[in-house]
């Protein structure tokens, strides 16, 4: 399994969503930086113990999100560029979607909002970074 991807199957988010969310978790921290190289849609889906499907469709959505780039007959990459950042608005509503999901994960698990809030304001600066 790649050091930079955990997939639970136990956890309540399906495993497309935590394919997605690891991607791009390590895009966003640096383990995998811009031009990286992903494995192969048959070699994660071996690593992970998934479906290869489910793989082929995550980097599929996030080719088209532009977070990812695949050069026929080389493989997959992270994208170069990073798409635009859009405006202040895209970026709220991108924002909230984030959080919402975030709650509604914690919420699965047994945790409150204000559990949430207060692990948040908990959290210094390094750890905002790097988690």
């Amino acid at each position: 399994m790649p050091g930079w991807l955990e997939i639970d199957p136990r956890h309540p988010l399906p495993i497309y969503a935590q394919l997605e969310r690891g991607i791009r978790a390590a895009i966003g921290t640096g383990r995998l930086p811009r031009g990286a190289q992903l494995p192969t849609v048959r070699q994660l889906a071996v690593d992970l113990r998934i479906n290869a499907n489910t793989v082929a469709r995550v980097y599929l959505e996030l080719e088209r999100s532009g977070v990812l780039e695949t050069r026929r007959g080389i493989g997959t990459f992270v994208a170069g560029a990073q798409p635009a950042a859009g405006s202040k608005r895209e970026r709220d509503i991108e924002l909230r979607a984030l959080v919402r999901r975030a709650l509604d994960e914690a919420a699965a698990l047994g945790f409150s909002a204000d559990d949430v809030s207060r692990q948040l304001r908990q959290l210094s600066p390094t750890d905002r970074t790097t988690d």
